[in-house]
Formats: C-alpha cells, sequence, structure tokens
C-alpha cells in the first residue's frame, strides 16, 4: 500500500450528494461483451473528472478540484477456462471464462501539464479476469 501522504493526483468523479461515488454513467456503445467467449472491451474517451489531489481532500466537506477528463480502453481477450458457479445459499449462479485483463489509461488535469498514462504492455494479473452471465436476485432460478 503507497503512502497517502505522497499521492499528488486523484482522478475521480467525486461523491454524490445521494452517497454514489466513483460512479458516471456510460453510453452502451462503450461496452462490447462476448460472455461465451469471455472477451470483452471497455472504452471510453475525455470522461469529464476531477483531480482532487489526494483521497483526504476529495472526502472533505468542501473539497479543492481541478477539471479534468480520463480516457480508458479495458479489454479481456477471453480464451481461458469456463468456470460455472451455482451458490444457493447467496442466490448466485454463472458461467465465467477466465482472462488476463488489460488497460491503457490516460488521465488528464486541465490547464495544467499534468497528464499520466498507463500502458497495457507489461502489465501483469494476480489473479484471473472473468467474463460472463450471471443470474442472481429474483433472476435467480
Amino acid at each position: 500500500m503507497g503512502d497517502p501522504t505522497q499521492q499528488q493526483h486523484d482522478w475521480e468523479p467525486g461523491i454524490k450528494p445521494s452517497g454514489l461515488f466513483w460512479t458516471v454513467p456510460i453510453s452502451p456503445s462503450a461496452i462490447n461483451v462476448n460472455a461465451h467467449k469471455g472477451r470483452a472491451r471497455l472504452r471510453a474517451r475525455h470522461v469529464a473528472v476531477s483531480d482532487f489531489h489526494d483521497f483526504f481532500n476529495s472526502i472533505s466537506p468542501n473539497p479543492t478540484v481541478q477539471p479534468a477528463h480520463v480516457s480508458f480502453d479495458v479489454q479481456w481477450p477471453g480464451g481461458g477456462p469456463t468456470t460455472t458457479i451455482h451458490d444457493d445459499t447467496f442466490g448466485f449462479s454463472g458461467r465465467f471464462v477466465e482472462s488476463n485483463a488489460t488497460i491503457e489509461f490516460t488521465a488528464v488535469t486541465d490547464n495544467s501539464s499534468v497528464i499520466y498514462r498507463s500502458d497495457s504492455d507489461g502489465q501483469t494479473n494476480f489473479a484471473p479476469a472473468g467474463v460472463g452471465r450471471e443470474r442472481n436476485g429474483v433472476f435467480f432460478h
């Protein structure tokens, strides 16, 4: 875990009055899924967020923010083993195809020279990701 006193940027959409946090609507066209093959892609460009500088500022009652934008491309190529789960206790079932996920991410603080870029090359998955279909709640049985 990093030292929060060393944090210089916290790009995120903030906390809504309802308590919903770190969430923004994304167009359905940004998502492409083939659950049977375990492939998926989530891609968005120039999503408006804020740069809160650090986590503690972001949760303060009157945070200081700078406008910012993020772009990302998350990919799950599929091709791994298939796992089927059925849990009567928690009312959950699903079929998932394992895959390694990668992300390319860019964050830009507007009106400044601050730009952060990640690159999917060389990323390591410590546990497999999964893409699939699930049923839960009233849809469980």
